[in-house]
């Protein structure tokens, strides 16, 4: 089925014309005042809609069209509405965008611009529907509370299902901000230990005079200070399962007792001579370069082998580019319900700036900005500023119709490369070109691997 659109306009000349224009790719519903409007969204439930302001019973002010916008929005919040209309003052075009229109157009619209602007604004309602499916269904917005469609987040997906049944050591490699915790957390809600203890301990937080007591406990006076015996996070996952996160800032003395523990499922206490055997499956987790650490003897070779039994590999946020605004709107759903805020949206200019950030610190710097977003942001929408973040289309228009031609192609690409996971033949078809011609345009406009 094709998607649904509603055309909102008092003219009947423009409602045609616009049905007649983009008849083929959608579904068009029109309507040329707020009741027959509203009926249609009720009933038809449209996720993009556009709308004129000027609207009867008073056509020569904005304000009927605003209250038809803030009407819209209170049945259904995610809907795009896209104001079009010939009222084209400034005032107008910030006041629908603040009060939390997805775009605004003045008339005559650009046939092309529009269906442009149309197709984008119908791939985001999509996710923010794929996302809302997939929490309604129990699915936590994805696999054990981890959110990715892209290939490679399903690849990390189905090692989880793979290596949580069994009791091998696993290793999870990542840069900061990928998640490796939520990894371990998964594996060990998905095994047989799940009714055991998860501890998690951050190798690289603790003084390397501390880490041998934190992780196998010590005996009362086994150095100045140890007024009590004390239990080791080793101990402390009997029966369930360890995570070392960091796990590559262990000191080399450390290691080798990990490796015997890992040997013989056995620890000794500092200043103990009872050697205490635990079952606990170990899981751990490394940014660093575990073969680079290798080769320069910061890490035992022997150590590796024993933890690396299963790798899984965590990509960073610029290797899943199609699960980036279905995060955003994850968290932004998350943090505006706990701030009473459960309207907020995305203005089109955020939006724009969460997909063309590099996310140099993936997942959590993500996370960490949308909940201050939240905060700061005034109104109905969250902007590219409340998210510290820069529109650089805004910053940049093109100078000149070649650039601007240009400017529209590469956003065509790169959301068509977005959507299917950089896969040149569905980009293709999705585009309309056939793959040569594809890399011909990419060629053209510089782009390497969809960038």
């Amino acid at each position: 089925m094709k998607p649904a659109l509603l055309i909102v306009d008092d003219d009947e000349d423009i409602r045609t014309q616009l049905k007649w224009a983009l008849c083929n790719d959608y579904t068009v519903y029109l309507a040329e005042d707020r009741e027959t409007a509203l009926e249609h969204v009720r009933t038809q439930r449209p996720s993009v809609v556009m709308l004129d302001l000027g609207l009867p019973p008073h056509p020569a002010t904005p304000e009927e069209g605003f209250a038809v916008l803030a009407q819209i929005l209170a049945f259904e919040s995610q809907t795009k509405v896209i104001i079009l209309s010939g009222q084209g003052e400034k005032t107008n075009s910030l006041r629908a965008i603040g009060e939390g229109a997805y775009d605004f157009l003045c008339k005559p619209p650009d046939v092309e611009e529009l269906k442009i602007i149309l197709k984008r604004a119908f791939h985001v309602a999509q996710l923010q529907n794929e996302y809302r499916e997939s929490v309604e269904q129990g699915a936590g917005g994805g696999f054990e509370g981890m959110i990715g469609s892209s290939a490679p987040m399903q690849t990390v997906f189905e090692s989880i299902r793979k290596v949580a049944s069994r009791d091998a050591s696993v290793l999870i490699l990542g840069e900061s901000g990928t998640g490796k915790e939520m990894v371990a957390r998964a594996i060990h809600r998905r095994s047989p230990r799940s009714k055991g203890p998860f501890v998690a301990i951050n190798c690289s937080a603790i003084p390397e005079t501390l880490i041998e007591s934190e992780l196998f406990g010590h005996e009362r006076g086994a150095f100045t200070g140890a007024h009590t015996q004390r239990v080791g996070r080793i101990e402390m996952a009997e029966g369930g399962t360890l995570l070392l996160d960091e796990f590559g800032e262990l000191p080399l003395a450390i290691q080798v007792k990990l490796l015997r523990f890992l040997q013989d499922q056995t620890i000794e206490r500092i200043g103990g001579r009872k050697e205490i055997r635990v079952d606990a499956r170990l899981v751990t987790a490394t940014n660093v370069d575990l073969k680079q650490a290798m080769a320069t003897g910061k890490f035992r070779e022997d150590l590796f082998y024993r933890v690396a039994v299963v790798t899984i590999k965590l990509p960073p946020l610029r290797e899943r580019l199609s699960d980036t605004m279905v995060l955003a709107q994850s968290f932004l759903k998350k943090y505006a319900e706990e701030n009473g805020r459960a309207s907020l949206r995305y203005r089109q200019d955020a939006i724009r700036a969460i997909e063309q950030h590099a996310w140099p610190g993936n997942v959590r710097e993500m996370e960490n900005r949308i909940r201050r977003a939240v905060i700061m942001a005034e109104g109905a929408t969250v902007k590219a500023e409340d998210l510290e973040l820069t529109d650089s289309s805004a910053e940049a228009p093109p100078r000149s119709l070649k650039e601007a031609r240009e400017e529209v192609d590469r956003r065509m690409v790169q959301d068509a490369l977005k959507k299917h996971g950089a896969n040149i033949t569905a980009a293709a078809a999705e585009l309309g070109i056939s793959r040569p011609t594809l890399y011909e345009l990419m060629e053209k406009l510089g782009m390497r691997n969809g960038s």
